[in-house]
């Protein structure tokens, strides 16, 4: 993902409003969400090239996503995918804290990553570019490429706009999170970060929705979780073409959750 906005216990109808940009370059091949063969609890997108996950949410309240850490060419070209954090996450039981602890330690083996882990109970943050893991507290939130809330001009766009929504009712959340991920708006060059990439890579990567002919937006998607217990998951997948029809998934978490340390 390059861009994840989200309310944290900030609406008392829905306890997890999530709104997400997956950016990729279009021939890196992937399948759209869909509840995984192998493991029937697991609702997530799929990288075929290396197997992993940039979303997902489990039956059990499980959820997690990834972004990348923007340093030009510092990556070191680690061959670990960061898609397996979020995969292996979703497909095992240890805790949130426990599990980014874990992730911590081996912070090096990773080019620069984001990861949020949660289980409906507690939500933490991590980035192998900053600390030791942290828990999320409630509000609205935002992440892209640098560390959680820095204020990039999408980035404060988007939890404005995401601010503005809450109260409103199912179809109206998301129709909203969905706008806000469509802006292609671009700020103006004194606004842009600098990331060690190009000005044009910089003007490229500024909108909410990005378009170009080899990278873009892949697909976005809205999650909820509402207080009774019910997971809302919208995907819409973009690729190089139009849209395609939205894919909706709607289920009851299960009534206990794994929560083994």
């Amino acid at each position: 993902m390059c861009l994840i906005v989200f309310a944290w216990r900030a609406d008392r109808a829905f306890p997890l409003v999530l709104g997400a940009n997956r950016d990729e370059f279009y021939e890196r091949p992937s399948l759209p969400a869909a509840f995984w063969p192998e493991r029937g609890d697991l609702l997530a997108g799929r990288d075929l090239l290396k197997g992993g996950t940039w979303l997902g949410i489990t039956r059990s309240g499980r959820f997690a996503a990834v972004t990348n850490y923007r340093q030009g060419n510092a990556q070191s070209g680690s061959p670990r995918s960061r898609g397996d954090l979020v995969r292996n996450f979703l497909t095992g039981t240890v805790v949130p804290h426990a599990y980014l602890a874990a992730v911590a330690a081996e912070r090096s083996t990773f080019d620069g990553f984001n990861l949020l882990a949660g289980d409906m109970h507690e939500l933490f943050h991590f980035s192998n570019r900053s600390g030791d893991p942290q828990p999320v507290r409630a509000g609205v939130h935002g992440l892209s490429n640098a560390l959680l809330d820095t204020p990039w001009p999408k980035v404060r766009q988007a939890k404005a706009a995401l601010s503005a929504l809450l109260g409103a009712d199912k179809n109206a959340l998301i129709a909203g999170v969905f706008a806000l991920l469509a802006d292609r708006s671009r700020p103006p060059d004194d606004a842009l970060p600098s990331t060690g990439v190009s000005l044009d890579w910089e003007r490229l990567l500024s909108p909410a929705f990005i378009a170009s002919p080899d990278y873009g937006t892949r697909c976005s998607t809205v999650l909820l979780a509402d207080r009774h217990g019910e997971v809302t998951f919208v995907e819409r997948s973009f690729d190089a073409a139009p849209a395609t029809s939205d894919i909706v998934y709607t289920f009851p978490l299960s009534p206990s959750v794994a929560r083994a340390s």
